[in-house]
């Protein structure tokens, strides 16, 4: 991944203040891909990372107060954002690539991640790209080898895949465009393509492991935590079908619906409200 130090912005700018904003507000679409990306055997994302701020040193000469880093290998626990540093800092001298580092969620700056070389989010790229002329956008673009799209414009999620007619009205009058409710579902009320094609497997696996319904992992969380903080409706539906206790509480003491309340997931909320 190459990094974006050729160009600075000022961390005062009103317009990188908007992105870093913007960034907090979306990065549940961030999470509930990774979500996903962690579920797959082979990977599906070309990269994954976040921007978050560092102090500098305070003897370092011109130094800014902050460096903004990208950070790869993100986890989330619903508070810390956690991973490993891609690049070494110019600034601070007790951390280099590949340091595990964290931060609280609202220290966040932005996130992005890569499927077949267009970019989701990138906020403050974005907002810098907004401001660049088109040779500098196009010198930007091709240092970093991916589809920012059209400038100003962020994507969130992939757009849905149309669905297309079959038999002999389909070979008549060709392929439909999406369903008009598929194209206008904000993201969030929208599932995750994995989500509604893995249901019956999910299920199955289910019945088949019972175990797993109630299990909790190495820090405490239950699959029906993990899903309602990520966003994945379908599993929660299941999890519940099969018994899951929607009244467990994480180490920090939140319930599954704390979590789709905090990452505001509206379908999940009604869900969980429902079955207290």
């Amino acid at each position: 991944m190459t990094d974006n130090r050729m160009y600075f912005a000022n961390d005062e700018d009103a317009a990188l203040q908007a992105a870093y904003a913007a960034a907090r507000d979306t990065f549940k679409f961030f999470w509930r891909e990774l979500s996903w990306e962690y579920r797959r055997i082979v990977p599906g994302l070309e990269m994954a990372a976040v921007k978050l701020p560092f102090a500098t040193d305070a003897s370092a000469i011109d130094a800014p107060s902050h460096e903004h880093m990208w950070i790869s290998d993100v986890q989330f626990d619903g508070e810390q954002v956690s991973g490993s540093l891609l690049n070494d800092p110019e600034w601070i001298a007790g951390l280099t690539a590949g340091d595990a580092v964290s931060a609280p969620i609202t220290d966040l700056e932005d996130w992005m991640y890569v499927v077949d070389g267009q970019v989701y989010g990138g906020h403050t790229i974005a907002a810098m790209r907004r401001t660049m002329s088109q040779d500098e956008r196009a010198e930007h673009d091709a240092a970093w080898g991916l589809d920012f799209g059209e400038p100003g414009v962020v994507r969130l999620v992939p757009a849905p895949v149309p669905e297309r007619k079959s038999g002999l009205f389909g070979k008549m009058f060709g392929s439909k465009p999406a369903q008009v409710a598929a194209t206008e579902q904000a993201p969030s009320e929208r599932e995750h393509p994995m989500s509604e094609n893995m249901g019956a497997k999910f299920d199955e696996g289910l019945r088949d492991q019972p175990d797993m319904v109630h299990f909790r992992d190495d820090a405490g969380w239950t699959l029906l935590q993990r899903d309602a903080l990520a966003g994945n409706y379908q599993p929660v539906s299941l999890l519940l079908k099969h018994g899951a206790d929607a009244s467990l509480r994480t180490p920090s003491g939140k319930t599954a619906l704390d979590l789709a309340r905090q990452m505001q997931w509206p379908r999940i909320v009604q869900l969980l409200e429902g079955d207290h």
